[in-house]
């Protein structure tokens, strides 16, 4: 039986943990070292993601993972989020089975954080002057 993008999403969802850019704000403030990753594609990520964040595209979250030993730890602090929650919930299911335990996802993504003005950088544009 054939399922839409749509309806995983909304499975993945009922499993994951989902906190609002007013609570991630509050954690970034209070846990440092937690990680941000940002697995949207790396020209929305070129657009303005949030600080400090790493861009590991949805497609790749699980081979990077393993290949760097940096991003293994299991227990860490772990935020995730993507344009609207969709392929953030996604990423937070599959880190789940590789066995995080502290991974959450920002509540309708990187568009509400926009939305309530919060922080985000943006690359330096290239000057050929």
């Amino acid at each position: 039986m054939f399922k839409p993008a749509h309806e995983l999403v909304l499975e993945a969802r009922k499993s994951v943990n989902e906190c609002s850019p007013a609570a991630i704000h509050e954690q970034l403030t209070g846990a440092p070292d937690t990680l941000l990753i940002d697995v949207r594609e790396p020209d929305e990520y070129r657009q303005g993601h949030l600080a400090g964040s790493i861009n590991i595209p949805r497609g790749m979250l699980e081979f990077r993972i393993s290949n760097e030993p940096q991003l293994q730890n299991l227990s860490r602090p772990i935020v995730v989020y993507c344009k609207t929650s969709g392929r953030a919930a996604l990423s937070v299911v599959a880190m789940q089975a590789m066995g995080f335990t502290n991974v959450v996802s920002l509540a309708c993504g990187f568009d509400a954080w926009v939305a309530e003005q919060r922080p985000i950088a943006k690359p330096r544009e290239m000057s050929f002057e």
